[in-house]
């Protein structure tokens, strides 16, 4: 491992995570990305063997600990004390990066956006009781994946590339990923994006109105650090799933 040969703590801890990805990488297993394919779900464009080299780079590191599944093949990705300690980093490069680094619009994949809605922002209380899909349409991205599905089944959710099946109850069609991205980080409304144009959404009314109250969009926790606490599953996925 290249060092910078420094005594300063801030050079020390940047040998150890300031690889590209790394800091992605904890990210996804600090809000609760257990598995290889969940962590590489939230890191679209990261090669499974670069993803494989910085896992085990963390592992070295002591901020992740990895071990075998008790029921199958594959590992499972855990923080240790020494990874848990960094979300408050993590929020600290959140808070900077929302109010400093600018967000342009080739960043603002709807896939990546709704990635983040599932796994970190969903507020699984306000979810309906009954199955419901819920297709969206990015036209204005090239193929192959100009689309992805929200699949809501047993008080929980899930984002699927291929159709899981059954009706559509909903198809929301964004057409300014941008602004749908600027709707996720609470900086307009949900309305304002209907009206504008930038997302359409055909389907059942209700779940219309009802679908982003399903989205938090803002920390609730007084803790800062409790904002990387990982969600809690009420239920095993059960379609292969990717932020698209």
């Amino acid at each position: 491992m290249r060092t910078y040969g420094q005594y300063c703590p801030i050079a020390r801890a940047s040998e150890l995570l300031a690889e590209r990805w790394s800091i992605i990488i904890l990210r996804n297993i600090l809000v609760g990305c257990r598995t290889f394919n969940e962590i590489a779900d939230g890191a679209p464009g990261l090669s499974r063997g670069l993803l494989s080299k910085r896992l085990r780079e963390l592992e070295r590191a002591g901020v992740i600990e990895i071990q075998a599944k008790p029921d199958g093949p594959g590992s499972i990705y855990e923080p240790t004390r020494a990874g848990h300690e960094l979300a408050g980093v993590m929020v600290a490069l959140h808070d900077w990066g929302s109010k400093w680094a600018q967000l342009k619009p080739e960043r603002a994949h709807p896939g990546v956006v709704l990635w983040a809605w599932v796994n970190f922002w969903l507020d699984r209380e306000l979810l309906p009781r009954r199955r419901v899909v819920v297709r969206f349409d990015y036209p204005t991205l090239p193929r192959p994946i100009p689309r992805g599905w929200l699949l809501i089944e047993r008080g929980d959710a899930e984002l699927c590339l291929k159709h899981p099946g059954g009706e559509e109850d909903l198809i929301v069609v964004i057409n300014e990923p941008l602004a749908f991205a600027h709707w996720h980080m609470g900086k307009i409304e949900w309305t304002d994006a209907l009206r504008s144009g930038a997302i359409a959404v055909t389907g059942s009314r209700n779940l219309a109105r009802a679908l982003p109250t399903w989205n938090r969009r803002s920390w609730t926790a007084e803790d800062p650090r409790a904002r990387f606490e990982p969600p809690v599953r009420q239920a095993e996925p059960t379609t292969a799933t990717s932020p698209a």
